[in-house]
């Protein structure tokens, strides 16, 4: 290990789930490591999500760790579904459990790192509250998150508007005062369907500025006793088990291998089965609703049925139901009393599509069709640049001075979603191309942070000086990546942030390895059984060739 203040084994970034879990095992490992956070405090996506109605939308006992069967059995969540507060205060328990919370810098931001060919180590630096620092490591692990950079739209006078503006992925910390405010919420993805109700409990009127509806299934989220979680987890190992062999990485119950060939009524009740358990179950009900246009659209066409059965007023509901591309090509949304809400006298929604915005002004905004808005305040819950964002906001220079962000300059090309030819001993966890947005991603992580400890044992053990993909690996992954994607109905809403087109100028690739958890696992296993084929693994004075 090395020493001095300036000098690491393991420097990683960001303090989420991803970067709490690497941190443990490589302190268990006996690295030297540092985790840099540029938030003021651990947690993440979930540090920066603070918006009112903030929860997860997997089962807290499924998106939680499960590396450790001690750490599962101390913990109890209170809430089927465990809200933004709750899932901080069980990360706050894991970094003290395991003692880690000395390796973690708040306030520090990284933003550039640069690969030392001479010295076989990467450059880092940090931007923290008070001054920059420039530390070095061996390796490099980005654990930035998937879904952690907010992308906001573009409009005309957004400057000149002299209301309150306000991004859901990225909340104040001080609760904003908007009791009796005049709201605007633009988004109807998880974070817009979330804070809707909740504003609408307080504002004086809530206008939902809706470009693509989503979408929305029940979350039927309930309290959780002491003794049901306890009863819970008297099963947690066989539910564990199913969980590793679900797509999602979450079991759900299938009902037969194909809707369109089911019966009306066995299609009717499967969908209101999932429809009455609440979650994402209804996307699993026949197992072929993602690679079969005409059985996705038979669920299509129920959910908006469902949803014009609630919402009262029918240009509204119109509205919520004007989905132009299949269920689960963009992520389907859990609620509670999302379209419940449109009944309210003092909500309603503007279709986008159908009357645009002109501009913003300083009291509000003006429609295409001469309609002014009055605002005092704006939610922006218009999504992230997913997968590549949080990355390429770092300025990273791999071999020969060769940037990052011109290596994917056409789309993200990695081997595994791991690392990136060209970048030695720099690794990402849920990156693109890997599992990531497709799946439950506590458990996406859980498969990461072990390869990724184990490789840098590995290589630690025998003299490895770097680790990099071959490139052929790498462009067999990406074929594999891509050829997948067609097979799926996602194929056929190439418009959506799954394949980075809500991000004016970003490449049409898709963003996430599709073949689902178990698929995935078997592909780590192996390269791990086979001595990391795919991967160059050069001592010192050996080439990235061999």
């Amino acid at each position: 290990m090395h020493e001095g203040t300036g000098e690491l084994d393991l420097v990683i970034v960001g303090a989420g789930f991803a970067g709490i879990h690497m941190l443990q095992r490589a302190r268990a490992d006996g690295l030297r490591a540092r985790v840099y956070e540029r938030g003021a405090g651990i947690g993440g996506t979930w540090y920066w999500n603070r918006y009112p109605g903030a929860r997860c939308d997997f089962d807290s006992f499924d998106y939680s760790y499960e590396f450790d069967p001690e750490l599962e059995r101390e913990w109890v969540w209170s809430e089927r579904y465990p809200s933004q507060p709750e899932i901080l205060r069980y990360l706050d328990h894991v970094v003290d459990r395991y003692g880690i919370r000395d390796g973690i810098q708040l306030n520090a931001t990284v933003t550039a790192a640069r690969w030392d060919e001479a010295s076989g180590r990467w450059v880092v630096t940090v931007d923290g509250a008070a001054e920059r620092e420039t530390v070095t490591a061996k390796w490099l692990v980005l654990a930035v998150g998937a879904l952690s950079r907010p992308q906001l739209p573009d409009y005309d006078g957004l400057d000149d508007f002299a209301g309150l503006q306000l991004v859901a992925g990225d909340w104040p910390e001080t609760e904003p005062d908007l009791a009796g405010k005049r709201i605007a919420v633009m988004g109807t993805g998880s974070s817009g369907v979330q804070v809707i109700p909740p504003l609408a409990q307080i504002a004086e009127r809530l206008t939902v500025l809706v470009r693509t509806p989503s979408y929305v299934v029940p979350a039927r989220n309930h309290p959780v006793s002491t003794a049901e979680y306890q009863e819970l987890l008297v099963g947690g190992a066989e539910r564990r088990e199913r969980n590793r062999n679900a797509p999602l990485g979450v079991h759900f119950p299938s009902y037969g291998p194909s809707a369109k060939a089911a019966s009306a009524d066995e299609r009717e009740a499967a969908f209101q089965s999932a429809w009455d358990a609440g979650g994402s179950a209804i996307l699993s009900t026949f197992d072929d609703l993602l690679v079969d246009v005409e059985s996705n659209e038979l669920l299509a066409e129920w959910l908006r049925a469902k949803a014009r059965g609630i919402v009262r007023d029918p240009a509204i509901a119109a509205t919520l139901t004007s989905q132009t591309y299949p269920v689960g090509a963009r992520r389907i949304v859990i609620d509670t009393d999302f379209y419940e809400t449109f009944n309210r006298d003092d909500v309603d929604a503007v279709d986008l599509n159908a009357t645009p915005i002109a501009r913003f002004t300083r009291d509000g905004v003006r429609l295409a069709d001469g309609r002014e808005i009055p605002l005092d305040a704006i939610v922006f819950a218009t999504g992230y640049d997913a997968g590549t964002g949080p990355i390429l906001a770092i300025d990273i220079v791999g071999r020969d001075g060769r940037g990052l962000r011109e290596a994917w300059a056409g789309g993200p090309a990695t081997h595994l979603g791991i690392q990136v030819v060209g970048f030695p001993n720099l690794f990402m966890i849920s990156g693109p191309q890997s599992p990531s947005i497709m799946a439950n991603v506590v458990k996406a992580i859980e498969q990461h942070v072990p390869f990724l400890a184990d490789l840098i044992a590995h290589a630690e053990a025998h003299g490895v000086r770097t680790v990099e993909p071959e490139p052929a690996a790498a462009a067999d992954w990406g074929a594999q990546v891509d050829g997948i994607a067609q097979i799926l109905v996602h194929s056929r809403a190439t418009g959506s942030w799954y394949f980075g087109a809500n991000v004016p100028g970003k490449p049409n690739a898709f963003l996430a390895y599709a073949g689902g958890i178990p698929a995935y696992r078997n592909v780590l296993a192996d390269v791990e059984a086979s001595g990391y084929e795919g991967f160059v693994l050069a001592k010192a004075g050996e080439t990235s060739e061999g």
